[in-house]
């Protein structure tokens, strides 16, 4: 095997990892594939034979490209951007679909990565290494340009903003489902107190943009009920699938995708739920699990 094609191989061992930082970083599927695809042409295009580490090499590789990503998307804002939510990550309710999808959604709920979303470039990086992919400070330092010390802190203020703004959700799976068929029963019927029962009383439902809701917040169990019961007349069909490897729901209207919902539980109900209603990024979404 040739010495490209040994690389090449190498680096394939590497890309499920690769991607799941990059996705982690960006929130976006088709960026993190840009970011990945950008990683290997560096490495392409390096030397590496003093690399003991591929794997952490490749690993800040994908970061620098990231944060200059999530830098250039700073720099092209002309005003404040609205709320958005992050790429879902969707397979059957059974869990089939594409493995590497299957791997990627594992531990990172929807929620944490609209919270990663408001953070800066330099935070988001250091949090995203350093507590989820365990790289230390010293090899982050350089990758954002300060000390090892000044990553800390940045990690440290990002995993309070997290810790604010994603709650740490139930474990049990079933009981997750549970909630949300629950959920998708009293919406169906329009039982707006049995809605109400499934909902922390602070629940926060976020929306990014689509019919049900023009991008914005509900808070409330009140305010929710009352949005899903909207939302549920719209739909024409509503569809238990895993949103990144969390019970979620699909909702289609006409044959076409009208909402993706991810939810988060917390004490056995359900405390957040993040809606992906744009038109034109419903289009974009692999939903062939809803007809496998």
């Amino acid at each position: 095997m040739g010495g490209h094609d040994y690389l090449a191989e190498r680096f394939e061992g590497h890309r499920g990892h690769l991607r799941a930082v990059a996705y982690r970083m960006l929130g976006s599927l088709h960026e993190a594939d840009d970011a990945v695809q950008e990683a290997w042409l560096r490495l392409s295009r390096s030397d590496t034979s003093a690399v003991e580490n591929l794997g952490g090499w490749l690993t800040t590789v994908v970061g620098r490209v990231c944060l200059d990503m999530l830098r250039a998307r700073v720099s092209r804002r002309e005003e404040p951007l609205g709320l958005r939510v992050p790429d879902p990550i969707i397979s059957g309710a059974d869990g089939t679909g594409p493995e590497g999808d299957v791997l990627l959604a594992d531990s990172v709920g929807l929620a944490l990565i609209v919270v990663l979303e408001t953070l800066g470039p330099a935070e988001r990086l250091a949090f995203v290494l350093h507590d989820l992919f365990a790289v230390p400070f010293d090899e982050i330092a350089p990758v954002i340009g300060r000390s090892p010390a000044a990553a800390r802190q940045l990690a440290s203020r990002a995993r309070r903003r997290v810790q604010g703004g994603a709650p740490a959700p139930d474990t049990d799976l079933a009981g997750r489902r549970r909630v949300v068929e629950a959920f998708m029963a009293a919406a169906r019927g329009g039982d707006f107190e049995a809605l109400v029962e499934v909902l922390d009383p602070d629940v926060v439902a976020r929306s990014d943009g689509g019919e049900l809701r023009p991008g914005g917040v509900l808070r409330g169990a009140q305010a929710v009920a009352g949005g899903a019961l909207f939302g549920a007349r719209l739909a024409e069909f509503t569809v238990l699938v895993l949103v990144n490897g969390s019970p979620g729901l699909v909702s289609l209207a006409e044959g076409r995708p009208l909402s993706v919902m991810a939810f988060t539980m917390t004490g056995g109900r359900i405390a957040t739920i993040d809606i992906l209603a744009d038109p034109d990024r419903l289009s974009e979404l692999d939903l062939t699990v809803l007809t496998a």
